[in-house]
């Protein structure tokens, strides 16, 4: 039988769901998903999150991820399904199939995790994913960076750390001003049971727990993002959350531009930062992304040059079904029997009118833009002219600058998303 909530489990659950009205709709269609693996952390935000959810008049879609690390974790989803039926959400499970590698298996299994959960987020028409994390998942998060790991900072509200299975969705952790214990003792209290994962002894993020020895509120660490070090020459750094780390404004901004989620390294960042400080012209490459500047102007694009040195195979596309190429690009077609291709070698070939398109843009930049080829032909045609094509570098840029705040915000079109209505 449920206990009689206390007082401090009351005011806990009401401060997490002001976190949520400050950022989620209410009264609206989609749903909101929601990390589950079943520790006491997702199971406290899914006791919360189902009550909030019911005054709001939105449903929760739980999503658990059975890694298949351990004997148990079936079990587990199977305890994860029952919690989540009894507190009112849907549940969809997700699972890491293949082989697992031999080194670095918390960070692969991290990110195998992001992407199961984004993909499935997706399926359901969600737009914002809830995590458990917590005020001890920060310090320990921090620990492990004093010595010497590279995981991102936690934020409330953050872009999905992969790319492009995360694109445009946010993750919110609205239990990041919460201590692990007292969202145990929350599920005392309703009478509600977690798993405890012995895996989390282990690895770096045990270490950083036995470490801290339970010393995590003693500091204030969950007040909104840290920014990292500031980077030579002035460049504001700019903190996207886990999954993004050593990087500033510039490296976002090179990676959105790239079409990756692989920040370069900080010495060459660094040093691309100095000479942007200097003020100089000059035309430089770094992370799959060309810089140039010319006076006061500063120009970042995809570099043709990649898709040399790389060259990326046709792209076959299915008729209704949207598909990203290249990572900057989202393009449905109607009908069957077209290729996605990248310009670079094909201008030539182009129309007059899909030419004087082209010129519109960058010259650097031109071979970098996507046309379609149609089965038994060589002529390309510009995407756009055939297809739905929505750029998702403005869109993923603008959610890693913070200027997107709330759930309501992801559904309106970012400036650049879409072409204008007068370019064809």
């Amino acid at each position: 039988m449920p206990l009689k909530p206390t007082d401090a489990a009351l005011l806990l659950a009401g401060r997490v769901a002001e976190r949520l009205n400050a950022r989620l709709q209410h009264n609206v269609s989609s749903p909101v998903a929601l990390a589950l693996s079943g520790g006491g952390d997702s199971m406290a935000l899914l006791e919360i999150a189902t009550g909030w959810a019911r005054f709001a008049g939105r449903q929760i879609v739980a999503i658990t991820v059975d890694h298949g690390l351990s004997p148990a974790s079936r079990g587990w989803s199977r305890a994860c399904a029952a919690a989540a039926r009894t507190a009112g959400a849907d549940w969809i499970e997700r699972r890491w199939e293949g082989e697992k590698p031999l080194t670095g298996l918390p960070a692969a299994a991290r990110r195998a995790r992001h992407v199961l959960i984004a993909e499935a987020a997706r399926e359901v028409g969600a737009k914002v994913i809830l995590f458990g994390h917590t005020a001890d998942d920060t310090a320990e998060s921090d620990w492990m960076r004093v010595n010497g790991s590279n995981l991102g900072h936690l934020r409330e509200w953050s872009p999905s750390p992969v790319w492009p299975e995360g694109r445009g969705l946010m993750l919110m952790r609205p239990l990041l001003g919460e201590r692990r214990e007292a969202l145990r003792d929350l599920l005392r209290t309703s009478g509600r049971d977690w798993i405890e994962d012995p895996a989390n002894a282990g690895f770096a993020r045990g270490e950083a727990r036995r470490a801290l020895g339970g010393s995590a509120g003693e500091t204030d660490l969950s007040r909104g993002p840290r920014p990292g070090r500031p980077l030579p020459g002035h460049v504001t750094p700019l903190s996207l959350g886990e999954g993004f780390e050593g990087g500033g404004g510039l490296g976002v901004t090179l990676i959105c531009a790239a079409g990756h989620d692989r920040l370069p390294r900080s010495d060459r960042l660094n040093g691309l930062a100095i000479r942007l400080a200097q003020g100089d012209p000059f035309a430089a490459v770094l992370a799959g992304a060309r810089v140039q500047r010319s006076g006061k102007q500063v120009v970042i694009t995809r570099e043709a040059g990649e898709l040399r040195r790389r060259p990326l195979p046709p792209l076959a596309l299915t008729a209704g079904e949207p598909a990203v190429w290249d990572g900057r690009y989202e393009i449905t077609v109607d009908d069957a029997g077209w290729r996605v291709v990248p310009a670079l070698g094909l201008l030539a070939r182009l129309t007059d009118r899909d030419r004087a398109i082209v010129a519109r843009s960058p010259a650097a930049a031109r071979g970098t833009l996507p046309v379609l080829i149609r089965e038994g032909s060589t002529a390309p045609v510009l995407a756009w002219r055939r297809a739905r094509v929505f750029s998702l570098a403005p869109r993923r840029l603008s959610l890693a600058s913070g200027e997107t705040t709330q759930e309501s915000d992801l559904n309106r079109t970012i400036h650049g998303e879409t072409p204008p209505p007068d370019l064809f």
